[in-house]
């Protein structure tokens, strides 16, 4: 069998390279890419007797306790996007979005942080405010360009806000306490929304043609909500989740638990609960999950081997050279890799194919590891909305009206960009606003 450790580890890791993007340009699934090109270097630069290694390491991700917390979260978005949940909490804050400028556009944006702190799933989010938010700003006569950027990136919101099953994942391939990570991931996540209202409000009143106040003679009647049933459930079950985990009573694999079983009490309570709907939501957390742990798989087996190679010492190598080893030019080196890569690839792969690399780089040049988690989070946030395959964008146009093409998402979505980046700036600069809580 030919040695391919003989063409020494650069060779090596860039004829990895080119066989990942090789692979995905044939429009194989990134699991199976990882899957395939972990066996290829194990068997050629190894031989066969490494193969355990490879059982090994996807069986060690695949066993994971806090793993539990991930179908059960991607549950809880299943069962509120098929329950009356966020349609009733919709409706029952119109009367704010009716009588400010941009009130609407504010409103979407508050839903989407209730939304994001009940399942912490950006698809989910994205598909309920588009069905939900952005009809009526349109037939309110909102500038399109606003309307669908507000929609898109208030959804994609679950990416920051605990309980983001991003930070979950992250949590888990840094070895790091996910609780910790939620408590640092709070105020940064809170201080872009209040970016986005902020940046509407703003325009709104820079420009009051972009957002015009409903008059009462020209509109239809508000649906009579009930404001204690609107707001009493999501309320509920945020307490249920955030609370147990921050008061210490629980943890978040228990939390995530209680949530499901919060979503599922109000669903019952509202009369919403019947067995096509938890038919429905399982089988919608299968298909999350299951692709959630093949690219787990994959990506581990694929990490591990590389690790074995010194392809870790290889990359702080490279990294810090580019650098001239600089701590903060070495940082701001891996969030333009993640940016590209979170372009082209899903969030999942983004960060268990980079995370067991440059986390070992980071905390080594004295960073927390708990504070790059959150950098890592706002990096995937600018991917969700970035073209040319930001899953924001695309989870929005299945539910847009025909008229509203992708590539107008994507043109609404630039100025949100901005926002993020900003905030990410702000985080790098103030690493205070993650680690406030210490």
């Amino acid at each position: 069998m030919f040695d391919l450790s003989s063409i020494g580890l650069a060779w090596g890791s860039l004829l990895m390279l080119v066989m990942l993007i090789g692979l995905l340009l044939t429009g194989m699934q990134l699991a199976f890419v990882s899957g395939f090109v972990a066996i290829f270097f194990t068997l050629f630069w190894f031989g066969p007797e490494a193969m355990p290694l490879i059982a090994s390491r996807t069986y060690s991700f695949a066993s994971g306790y806090v793993f539990l917390a991930v179908p059960m979260f991607v549950l809880m978005a299943a069962l509120l996007d098929r329950s009356g949940i966020a349609k009733d909490l919709f409706d029952a804050m119109k009367s704010l979005g009716r009588k400010v400028r941009g009130g609407v556009a504010v409103q979407t944006i508050l839903v989407a942080v209730l939304l994001a702190s009940m399942s912490g799933v950006i698809g989910g989010e994205t598909v309920l405010l588009g069905i939900l938010a952005l009809p009526q700003m349109l037939r309110l006569g909102y500038d399109r360009k606003l309307a669908i950027g507000t929609t898109c990136a208030g959804g994609a919101l679950g990416t920051m806000l605990p309980p983001s099953i991003v930070l979950i994942i992250y949590g888990m391939t840094a070895s790091v306490s996910i609780g910790d990570l939620f408590k640092a991931s709070f105020l940064p996540a809170f201080i872009l929304a209040a970016c986005y209202i902020a940046y509407v409000l703003i325009r709104c009143k820079l420009n009051p043609s972009l957002a015009p106040i409903p008059s009462d003679s020209g509109e239809e009647e508000e649906p009579q909500v009930s404001y204690f049933k609107a707001l009493f459930f999501p309320l509920f079950s945020v307490a249920l989740v955030l609370g147990s985990i921050y008061t210490g009573v629980a943890s978040v694999t228990e939390a995530s638990a209680l949530g499901v079983v919060g979503i599922m009490l109000s669903a019952i309570v509202r009369g919403e609960m019947n067995l096509s709907m938890l038919k429905e939501s399982a089988i919608a957390t299968m298909r999350t999950c299951g692709m959630i742990m093949w690219i787990g798989i994959g990506a581990s087996a694929l990490v591990g081997i590389y690790n074995l190679m010194g392809g870790i010492d290889f990359v702080e190598q490279v990294i810090l050279s580019l650098s001239g080893g600089s701590a903060i030019g070495t940082l701001l080196i891996m969030m333009v890799i993640l940016l590209v890569l979170g372009m082209f690839l899903d969030w999942v792969g983004v960060a268990l194919l980079t995370m067991p690399i440059f986390v070992p780089i980071i905390t080594g040049l004295g960073f927390d590891p708990i504070w790059f988690g959150v950098v890592f989070c706002l990096n995937m946030q600018v991917s969700f909305l970035s073209p040319p395959f930001g899953p924001a964008a695309f989870y929005l146009k299945s539910v847009a009206p025909k008229d509203i093409s992708l590539g107008e998402i994507f043109t609404s979505l630039l100025p949100f960009i901005a926002l993020q980046v900003f905030v990410l700036s702000l985080v790098i600069i103030f690493p205070e606003l993650a680690m406030w809580w210490q």
